[in-house]
C-alpha cells in the first residue's frame, strides 16, 4: 500500500496544510518550489503573509470551514513570499478539525491571456453573427405567425391546435431572437449612488409574483452596507437573471437566499496590474441540483447553458454587465447549494461643483 507521504509529496501542485490559526502545519515539494522557502522554514509560517493573495485569505478560508465543503478561487494575483507577482486558482478543502488544504494551481500570464483574447474573439464573432441572423429571421417569422393566426379563423377546433403550435413556437422564437439583440444593444452604465437593498426588494417583489412564485426568498441584509456606485437599472437586470436562474434550479418549496455584506480586501485586478475595491457583495444563494462541473469555467460565455432549452445568454448578459460596472461575478456549486456571488465599487462622495 502507498503511504501517505508518498502521496502527498507525488502530488504535483504545490500543497499545503494550514492549522486552526492559518499557520502551515505541512507544505510538500512543489510548494516549496512555489515559495522559494524549504519546508522547514515554511512550517509554522502565516499562510496569508506567505502567499499574500488579492482580496486576502481569511474570507475564503472561514467560508470553506464554516460550510464544511471545497471552496475553489479562480484567477487570483499571488504575490508570494515577496516575489513577483502570480496568476493561480486556489482550492480549498476542509481536512480535520479547523484545518484546511489549500492546493495552488500556478497560471503563467501568457497562457491566460491568450485564453482571455481567444474567447473574447470567439463571443464577438459569435454574437455578431446571431444579430445578423436575429435581424434576418425576425420578419419572416413575423409572415408565418400572421399566416397561421388567418388560418386557425377559419378552422375547427382539432386543426386549430396546429395552428396555435405554429404561433406559440414562433413567438418562442421571436423572444429567442430579442434577448441576442438585447445583448448586443447594452448601452454604457449610467451610474451613481444605489441603495442595493432597493434593487433587491424590486427584484424580489418581481420574482415571487412570477417566476419564483414557488419558492421562498429570505434575506440576509446588512442593514450598514453603503451604496454601490452602478447603473439601478442594469443591476436589477442582473439580480432579476440570477434570481431566474436560481428559480428554474429549485423545486417546488425550494429556498433562495439574499445576501449582502462589505468586505473590505476585495479587489478586481487587470492585465496591467491597475484595479479598484469592489467590498459590496451580493450573494443569491438557492438550494438546487448544482451546476455540473464540466461548464462551470464556460459558464459566462454566450450560448453556454445547463439547462435543457437554455439559451445561454442570460449569464452572459449578466457578466457583461457586471464588468460594464468595474466589478467581478463569481460562482461556488454543489449538490444542495449554488451561490453566486457579485462584487461592486462603492459609490464615492463627490464634492458638490
Amino acid at each position: 500500500m502507498i503511504e501517505v507521504d508518498t502521496l502527498w509529496n507525488a502530488l504535483p501542485l504545490p500543497a499545503l496544510v494550514v492549522d486552526a490559526e492559518d499557520r502551515i502545519a505541512q507544505a510538500n515539494g512543489p510548494m516549496e518550489l512555489f515559495a522559494n522557502r524549504s519546508a522547514k522554514a515554511l512550517l509554522g509560517a502565516d499562510v496569508v503573509k506567505l502567499l499574500r493573495p488579492e482580496g486576502g485569505l481569511d474570507a475564503p478560508l472561514a467560508r470553506a470551514r464554516r460550510a464544511g465543503t471545497p471552496l475553489t478561487l479562480h484567477d487570483t494575483m499571488l504575490y508570494a513570499n515577496g516575489g513577483p507577482a502570480k496568476r493561480a486558482d486556489l482550492y480549498f478543502t476542509p481536512v480535520g478539525e479547523e484545518a484546511v488544504l489549500i492546493l495552488v494551481a500556478p497560471q503563467t500570464i501568457v497562457d491566460r491571456l491568450e485564453r482571455q483574447r481567444s474567447t473574447r474573439s470567439a463571443a464577438r464573432s459569435a454574437i455578431g453573427m446571431a444579430e445578423m441572423l436575429a435581424h434576418e429571421i425576425k420578419n419572416p417569422l413575423a409572415g408565418i405567425t400572421g399566416a397561421a393566426q388567418l388560418l386557425s379563423m377559419n378552422l375547427e377546433a382539432e386543426d386549430r391546435e396546429l395552428t396555435d403550435l405554429i404561433v406559440t413556437e414562433s413567438r418562442r422564437i421571436v423572444k429567442l431572437l430579442e434577448q441576442v439583440e438585447q445583448f448586443g444593444n447594452v448601452s454604457p452604465p449610467q451610474r451613481r449612488a444605489v441603495n442595493l437593498h432597493d434593487v433587491l426588494d424590486r427584484a424580489r417583489r418581481s420574482a415571487m409574483v412570477g417566476f419564483a412564485a414557488h419558492m421562498t426568498i429570505k434575506e440576509q441584509y446588512d442593514p450598514s452596507l453603503p451604496h454601490a456606485w452602478a447603473d439601478s437599472d442594469q443591476l436589477l437586470q442582473v439580480v432579476l437573471n440570477l434570481l431566474r436562474n436560481a428559480a428554474q434550479a429549485g423545486k417546488q418549496g425550494g429556498t433562495i437566499t439574499l445576501r449582502t455584506f462589505y468586505e473590505g480586501g476585495m479587489r478586481t485586478r487587470k492585465d496591467d496590474g491597475s484595479g479598484r475595491p469592489v467590498p459590496l457583495q451580493i450573494e443569491i444563494v438557492d438550494d438546487g441540483p448544482g451546476i455540473p462541473p464540466d461548464i462551470t469555467r464556460t459558464l459566462w460565455q454566450p450560448f453556454v447553458s445547463g439547462r435543457e432549452n437554455g439559451t445561454g445568454l442570460g449569464l452572459a448578459l449578466v457578466a457583461k454587465i457586471v464588468a460594464d460596472h468595474d466589478g467581478w461575478i463569481g460562482v461556488d456549486s454543489e449538490p444542495g447549494r449554488t451561490a453566486f456571488r457579485v462584487s461592486l465599487p462603492m459609490a464615492l462622495v463627490k464634492a458638490k461643483q
